[in-house]
């Protein structure tokens, strides 16, 4: 049966700009039912209308995912309109470039209350009501810099590998509830994030062409899905490297310049 996301609701958090922003017009174009969370009000105002010009119907949800109790809320106001929860796409996440003897605490701090706690909230406010319905789908975009430390890269690597980490107990913890787990792990992709960066970036995919494969994931259901191939390849290919031949290459490959 083809997947019908006119029968969806999906919260999607991050939803302001990047994968969040893409993947909320391409699901209204879709015609899904969508809540729609980051903390810039206005920003989500513009794809409100974005999305009901696609043809689907979204609301704006402004909220910081690391505040527990204004995620919850969101969630219920977005039950409280749609009915429902069908998928929660936990995308808000935030990208730091910094080398190790620059680290401050505060800032390593920022990162993981945003990237970890911030998806624990999210799966806290829609998983209790998906598991009494008996149904749903949590959905992570986590990163393949989960799957090894990279350069310049310490918060964030570490929050990516907590978040594939805590999706995939959630997946072994909801086996027989009819709540699925997927966990996305994406490459380099044309977004703010990776605009404006000197370094050559292997396999850097447009963000269209990203869009797509997370959606196919999605609806397939997948446990766990890496792309583009071929870098997901070379990425766990590194998992198997003794540690000082994988530190030689990683220390003269950052591609956070």
């Amino acid at each position: 049966m083809p997947f019908d996301w006119s029968q969806k609701v999906v919260f999607i958090t991050g939803a302001s700009s990047g994968i969040g922003r893409a993947l909320a017009v391409e699901l209204g174009r879709r015609g899904a039912s969508l809540g729609l969370l980051a903390r810039r009000a206005e920003i989500l105002s513009e794809i409100v209308k974005e999305v009901e010009g696609a043809g689907g119907t979204a609301l704006a949800l402004p909220a910081d995912v690391r505040d527990a109790d204004a995620v919850r809320g969101a969630a219920e106001k977005l039950r409280e309109k749609f009915g429902r929860v069908d998928i929660l796409v936990a995308n808000a996440g935030i990208v730091p470039t910094t080398h190790a003897m620059d680290l401050r605490p505060d800032d390593v701090a920022d990162v993981m209350s945003t990237n970890i706690n911030g998806v624990v909230n999210s799966v806290t406010a829609v998983l209790p009501e998906m598991i009494e319905k008996g149904s749903g789908q949590l959905v992570a975009i986590s990163s393949l810099a989960a799957y090894r430390g990279l350069p310049k890269s310490a918060a964030y690597c570490a929050s990516k590998a907590a978040v594939s980490a805590f999706f995939e107990s959630l997946r072994v913890d909801l086996r027989g509830t009819a709540v699925d787990v997927t966990i996305i792990h994406p490459g380099f992709i044309k977004t703010p994030v990776t605009s404006g960066r000197s370094a050559k970036m292997p396999f850097l995919m447009e963000l269209d062409d990203a869009i797509k494969k997370i959606i196919r994931a999605i609806e397939a259901r997948k446990k766990s899905y890496a792309f583009p191939w071929q870098l997901a390849t070379i990425v766990r290919a590194g998992m198997l490297m003794p540690i000082p031949l994988y530190d030689w290459i990683a220390a003269r490959n950052s591609f956070r310049e």
